[in-house]
């Protein structure tokens, strides 16, 4: 961004207020309970007490607090701030038990300051702070006027007055197709309507079939007047889309996505994987060792079975199963095409399907076929939790939607498993149903999956 708008939505208020109600709460711990506190550490108490204050400010800066273009209901911000709080209490306990003499520790004072600091921070959020902003910004207020349809702005409006943004709506101007007594005029006379009502900002609602060589025209002309000009984009809208603004340099940039793991979502689910799956090949390798032997005894062939499976976003890797079928069952395959029990042919699911061995017949109706798996997880090819794997020619028939599915890793298990595996014939279910994981993903929807497949497994519903 350019240096002069590096800062343009940082609220340095808020920063100033939070500041100020650090040094309220420690001044008001100190003389309800810092009597019994020796002299000498009053040094080193101030000390970390500032490092925790700074540290709490910073956390607040990453999690957005003060960025005063983005709104938060009041409850998300006291969670964030609360995590804010609690990170500067942490490393506040860390350095004091580090670099002060514990022997002097007065549990009272610390415990008294940890809960006044909590209880004005909260006052702050609730109280003081939008009290504060209101008098503060109340004569420095900017008169603005909304280019566009007034319909439009009504979700716009919505969202602006959740912000610390304070504004003087003036009006609304059309684009020259609506003449009503709701519109102070149109934008080819923007000039006029800045003039007559001494407008400091215009917030322009981009159309979807919108020219962007019509918005520059209008643009320039704000710059040139020197007036604020903010452009509302709001061009391409999603089903089951979520959306997000940044910047690259001096590029804003609106990002669209469905897949809503963040960095800590992704590192959170890639190491319970790894945990699960190391606990679980623990315990099952002496199941895996007396199946190997099982199938070796069985039939010719090799007791691993390896197949080119798609993964996310159409990248291919190598899946490792027991093999459950006799050793030329590919080959066999396009002989039991017609019986088929998946509609369109996007899976293929055959209930006696004529390969499976003896052996196969059982570790299938168990799903011990399937624990090799755990290895794909260790590599990370593969989650616990997840979608079905589609071959290669599966995925060359997948129509746009469909493709979705394979937007995340593959899993061990998933919803389509889990929720009556091979006794669902139609795709769009088994797709549908994927479509609902990624969209309403949590740990705690993982961790129901996983039962609800153990349950299904023990039981040896719809195995096959």
């Amino acid at each position: 961004m350019n240096r002069s708008n590096t800062s343009a939505s940082f609220d340095i208020v808020h920063v100033l207020l939070d500041m100020f109600f650090l040094g309220v709460a420690f001044l008001i711990s100190e003389g309800l309970f810092g009597r019994d506190v020796n002299p000498t550490d009053w040094k080193a108490i101030a000390s970390i007490y500032l490092v925790c204050s700074v540290i709490f400010l910073l956390a607040n800066r990453t999690a957005n607090i003060y960025n005063n273009t983005l709104f938060f209901y009041v409850d998300r911000i006291i969670r964030r701030e609360t995590t804010s709080f609690f990170v500067a209490v942490i490393c506040g306990v860390i350095i004091y038990y580090c670099c002060v003499d514990t022997r002097n520790f007065r549990a009272e004072f610390f415990f008294g300051l940890i809960i006044v600091t909590y209880v004005i921070i909260l006052c702050e959020i609730l109280i003081f702070q939008r009290l504060i902003d209101l008098i503060i910004n109340r004569k420095h207020i900017p008169r603005c006027v909304y280019v566009g349809s007034k319909d439009s702005y009504n979700k716009f409006r919505y969202f602006l007055n959740k912000t610390p943004l304070i504004v003087n709506e003036i009006g609304y101007v059309s684009y020259g197709d609506d003449d009503s007594i709701e519109y102070i005029g149109k934008l080819a006379d923007l000039v006029e309507i800045i003039r007559k009502y001494n407008i400091d900002q215009v917030y322009i609602m981009q159309k979807r079939d919108m020219d962007v060589v019509y918005i520059q025209k209008y643009i320039d002309l704000c710059i040139e007047m020197g007036v604020t000009c903010r452009v509302i984009v709001d061009i391409f809208r999603r089903r089951r889309c979520y959306s997000y603004n940044s910047s690259v340099g001096t590029y804003p940039v609106m990002t669209y996505h469905t897949v809503t793991l963040n960095l800590w979502e992704k590192a959170l689910k890639r190491i319970f994987d790894i945990v699960f799956a190391l606990f679980a090949i623990i315990i099952t390798s002496p199941v895996m060792l007396i199946t190997a032997i099982a199938i070796k005894l069985d039939s010719k062939g090799p007791a691993i079975f390896k197949q080119v499976r798609v993964g996310k976003n159409g990248r291919h890797f190598k899946i490792w199963k027991f093999r459950s079928m006799v050793k030329d069952a590919e080959d066999l395959k396009n002989e039991l095409l017609e019986l088929n029990e998946v509609k369109d042919g996007m899976m293929f699911k055959i209930q006696d399907d004529p390969r499976i061995t003896k052996v196969g017949k059982f570790i299938r109706k168990t799903s011990i076929d399937e624990l090799p798996q755990f290895f794909n997880v260790l590599a990370g090819s593969m989650s616990i939790v997840g979608t079905r794997p589609p071959t290669i020619d599966e995925v060359e028939k997948y129509s746009t939607h469909q493709w979705r599915r394979i937007s995340i890793k593959p899993g061990i298990t998933g919803m389509w498993q889990a929720n009556g595996r091979s006794s669902i014939k139609d795709f769009n279910d088994v797709v549908e149903l994927d479509v609902e994981y990624i969209d309403n993903w949590s740990p705690l929807l993982d961790i129901e999956i996983i039962f609800k497949t153990i349950s299904e497994v023990f039981m040896r519903k719809n195995s096959y």
